[in-house]
């Protein structure tokens, strides 16, 4: 591409307002492969109830507002974009735009095996730019050449080694603006500015991507579906489900990282759309966060005797390769054969580190089934429904 296509394609893009910059520290955690990760991910979120700042019309184009970046003004709507958090490649995978995604962080995180149920939907996941490689180059950025960067600055400039604000700066000076929260988790001591929910963050990447109506359709089958139907059925006060929900690396872990849903974001939203209680409510386990790594033992997790465990980091397994082998190594192990939920058989995975909507389906889906068999089985939603709308045949 040429310098003058370059500034040509650029002027459509201009933001009006300038990043946030914060303190904070990088950390290690586990990937869904069941491997150690050396960036930052913790998961959570928390609803705020607050409304989703809404796009407006300018005279030239439109205007869409999120925290931390503001207002970003758009001319003309991005054709090709990059994010990092794989929860936000599904919103834009669900708006119908994974021709133009360019970029996720870490690409076995981009769990593709849901859209192969979905009739016309796929991502060219090999074909996108992994950004995380030990760090992130800033070069990736000029070379993707992005339209638009879905993604919280404030995370760059706060988890990974070598950048600072400037380099933030530069790229939406040179390349394009960011756009993004980081949603995924609220344990982070440098977000002290709004988070959003998921389907708040959604509907403001429908406004980037000016796919309003794609956006209504997915909200109305959530409602439908997740608030309704499956709502409907679950049980409430103290007959509501209790559970443990651990970060556990490789199929025979020792240690354990808790997650606790008070802090948690949008990596959880389908165990509290099933109405799970914290099991460590009352005790004295901290859940992890970017400041606290501290990892709790099997003597520790039969104290508290958690009735269900949800374990993370294993979403790459099928079913049957969990039980082989995660859960082989609870039945096996002298103090883990001891758990209830080990004894009655209710220990199942956990989910992804990122979520977004077409996930969210699926796992709300799965986890209904694994916590209530006798209530749900099946398809629980119409997957022809959910491709027509990433189609734009609905």
């Amino acid at each position: 591409m040429s310098e003058e296509t370059r500034r040509t394609r650029r002027n459509v893009l201009r933001t009006s307002a300038s990043l946030a910059a914060v303190g904070g520290l990088a950390g290690c955690s586990q990937d869904d492969t069941g491997s150690a990760a050396t960036e930052n991910d913790v998961e959570s979120e928390t609803a705020t109830g607050t409304p989703a700042e809404t796009a407006s019309s300018t005279e030239s184009g439109y205007s869409v507002t999120m925290k931390p970046v503001g207002t970003v003004d758009f001319e003309a709507v991005p054709e090709t974009w990059a994010t990092y958090c794989q929860g936000y490649a599904d919103m834009g995978i669900a708006l119908g735009q994974a021709e133009g995604l360019l970029s996720v962080g870490y690409k076995p995180r981009l769990h593709t095996k849901w859209y192969d149920e979905l009739d016309g939907v796929s991502v060219d996941k090999e074909g996108l730019q992994a950004l995380y490689q030990g760090g992130i180059d800033k070069e990736l950025f000029y070379s993707m050449d992005a339209d638009v960067h879905v993604v919280d600055p404030n995370w760059l400039s706060n988890n990974f080694k070598g950048w600072e604000q400037s380099d933030v700066d530069d790229i939406a000076d040179e390349v394009s603006p960011f756009i993004g929260n980081l949603i995924f988790r609220q344990t982070d001591e440098w977000h002290d500015y709004r988070y959003y929910t998921m389907y708040e963050a959604f509907e403001t990447v429908a406004e980037v991507f000016q796919e309003q109506e794609r956006y209504q359709a997915f909200a109305d089958l959530h409602e439908e579906y997740v608030r309704g139907r499956v709502a409907d059925k679950l049980p409430e006060g103290d007959d509501a489900v209790e559970a443990a929900i651990l970060h556990a690396a490789g199929e025979e872990p020792e240690k354990f990282a808790p997650n606790r849903l008070e802090s948690s974001g949008t990596a959880l939203k389908h165990v509290r759309d099933l109405n799970v209680q914290d099991a460590f409510v009352g005790t004295e386990v901290q859940g992890l966060s970017s400041t606290n790594r501290t990892k709790i033992d099997f003597e520790t997790l039969l104290d508290v005797d958690p009735p269900v465990l949800l374990v993370k980091g294993h979403e790459a397994k099928s079913t049957q390769e969990f039980q082989d082998t995660v859960v082989a190594h609870f039945e096996n192990h002298d103090v883990g054969a001891s758990l209830t939920a080990v004894q009655e058989g209710r220990i199942f995975r956990g989910g992804p580190v990122y979520q977004g909507p077409i996930h969210n389906l699926f796992l709300v889906e799965r986890l209904a089934k694994n916590l209530y068999p006798d209530t749900f089985s099946g398809e629980l939603f119409d997957r022809q429904r959910v491709a027509d709308i990433v189609t734009g045949e609905f």
